[in-house]
């Protein structure tokens, strides 16, 4: 894999933990990480998404079960400050990406790291910012 700072989105995340393909790389991601002991990035707004996408499919016993999974993770959730928020408000009022999906982006751009996802959503920045395809 690439050095440099990663950022997962929840679409990552969750292709992990349902056990989808491109979850395999994440995988592969994650080891990495923890064997050179440097943290993937994950934006708290993205965190939050996991976990309702978790609680619709699984319930609130699957919720907490990922919550748990993730604090295991080698992730630095990082919170939304005012930086990332603008950032984030220029691409929700710039293009057709999810508000959520734009707290990924801004972290990413900021970071000046490589977003790692398989959501097409991101296609409408990708020239602006690093993109690892899932």
């Amino acid at each position: 894999m690439k050095d440099g700072v990663k950022v997962l989105d929840s679409w990552a995340l969750m292709a992990y933990f349902k056990g989808e393909p491109a979850g395999q790389k994440v995988l592969e991601l994650l080891k990495e990480s923890a064997s050179r002991q440097r943290n993937l990035l994950l934006s708290v707004v993205n965190w939050g998404e996991v976990l309702y996408s978790a609680e619709r499919l699984w319930g609130l016993r699957g919720r907490d079960e990922t919550a748990h999974r993730m604090r295991q993770m080698h992730l630095d959730v990082i919170p939304a400050d005012q930086e990332i928020a603008e950032q984030a408000a220029r691409y929700k009022a710039a293009g057709k990406i999810s508000y959520a999906d734009c707290f990924a982006a801004a972290l990413t751009k900021l970071r000046n790291a490589t977003l790692v996802t398989g959501d097409k959503e991101f296609k409408a920045i990708e020239k602006e910012i690093k993109i690892l395809w899932l």
